[in-house]
């Protein structure tokens, strides 16, 4: 039965027709949202009384914490699945289920731990959309896929089939001691941080995979079109695949499309293009996720897409909201300041970091750079009319274990500053 169910999903995500329109796809949803309301009436409380989506309350990480024994379908109990969860972080065995249901523990990059519970029938849907999705088109059975995350779970291992072959490799282990295991492996896919994608690029044993698929951290322009070059591919294709779903994936043009087939997104505008994603998944029932915003800041693509799709086109994730930093009562967004930074040259990672109302840390792996950095973000900050902030320079230094952030603001002010 799992493996029928696989079959089925795979086989309509891979050849059923696409919607032609944006009217039929958005009818699409509507019904889709429809069926999934009146399955969570029944079996969740927290739903109990929402008879339509506009009825539904948001909710974010901390409600679904606070509220996870209401919302989830399957009856499990918090305090059960942490145990399940922060157990299987601590031993690195990720196989224990509670019952059928795996579970999961995330932090994503905000650092608020949250759990994420699915099902065998969830596991099974995914796997084969996702192998859908993301198997070159040419071929699809003997394909070998690489995984580089900080933690497994079931739900990927499910991939692993008589016809595709999966291997895990564990970023809380030194990625040197994974070159060898990688090099026997002979990936045809590669799935990986751009964190990790950058020291795989720059190594003897680098890989020649078919596809190289960039996940969890953002992915900057320059960066693709380094690994595209390193590892012998067309482009490098993104998943946008979060524990709140698999919300989006690079099309053949390279250009990043949200599933709105499989989730609707709702907007939360910043600016003309950025928005926050508010996200329902009318195919996730054991750990319900409607009306959910995301922190992240999405930056919407100008003019349609080369391949014709109708599902919406990004250019580009650019961090999370939270870490937009507030200088002189302004917000600056991080793709500008990335995008400041990169205009000097000599150095490879940085990271920008908001410590105090007016100071920021800006750290380089070469801070021979550093002139060529503050004269950059001087004009940044002239364009802006921002008074210039207090810069200190600072080695880079990185944890594997840790979702890399290029922008962060760890300073948060006692006072929202204006839109």
């Amino acid at each position: 039965m799992s493996r029928l169910r696989t079959v089925v999903a795979f086989a309509r995500a891979r050849w059923a027709p696409p919607p032609r329109t944006r009217a039929g796809l958005e009818a699409r949803q509507r019904r889709r949202i429809r069926r999934h309301l009146r399955y969570l009436r029944r079996h969740s409380r927290y739903f109990a009384g929402v008879r339509t989506l506009a009825g539904a309350p948001p909710m974010d990480k901390p409600t679904m914490m606070r509220r996870f024994d209401d919302l989830n379908t399957v009856r499990v109990r918090r305090a059960d699945a942490q145990t399940v969860a922060l157990a299987a972080e601590r031993s690195r065995d990720f196989s224990p289920t509670l019952g059928p249901i795996a579970v999961g523990l995330s932090s994503g990059t905000s650092g608020h731990r949250g759990l994420f519970l699915v099902s065998p029938a969830e596991r099974d849907a995914w796997a084969g959309t996702v192998l859908a999705l993301t198997l070159p088109p040419r071929r699809l059975a003997g394909h070998r896929i690489a995984l580089f995350l900080r933690a497994n779970n079931g739900l990927y291992e499910t991939v692993r089939s008589r016809v595709v072959d999966f291997r895990y490799f564990d970023l809380t282990v030194p990625i040197e001691d994974h070159l060898a295991d990688l090099a026997d492996f002979r990936p045809t896919i590669l799935v990986a941080p751009p964190s990790v994608l950058r020291v795989l690029a720059d190594s003897d044993a680098r890989p020649r995979p078919e596809r190289v698929y960039s996940v969890a951290e953002v992915l900057d322009s320059g960066e693709a079109e380094r690994f595209a070059r390193a590892f012998g591919t067309d482009v490098t294709h993104q998943l946008y695949q979060c524990t709140e779903g698999f919300l989006g994936h690079t099309c053949a043009a390279g250009v990043l499309h949200l599933n709105e087939e499989h989730v609707l997104i709702e907007r939360e505008w910043l600016d003309e293009r950025r928005f926050v994603p508010v996200v329902t998944d009318f195919s996730r029932r054991a750990q319900p996720i409607v009306r959910y915003r995301l922190t992240d800041v999405l930056i919407a693509r100008e003019g349609p897409c080369p391949c014709g799709s109708v599902l919406a086109a990004i250019d580009r994730i650019e961090g999370r909201a939270d870490d937009t930093l507030l200088l002189d009562g302004v917000r600056v967004f991080a793709d500008l300041v990335s995008r400041a930074v990169i205009a000097a040259d000599g150095f490879g990672e940085y990271r920008v970091v908001q410590t105090g109302p007016d100071r920021l840390e800006v750290h380089l792996d070469d801070l021979a750079a550093e002139a060529g950095v503050r004269r950059e973000l001087s004009l940044l900050w002239q364009r802006l009319g921002i008074t210039e902030p207090h810069l200190t320079f600072a080695p880079y230094t990185t944890d594997p274990t840790v979702k890399r952030r290029r922008v962060r603001r760890d300073w948060q002010e006692e006072a929202h500053a204006p839109v």
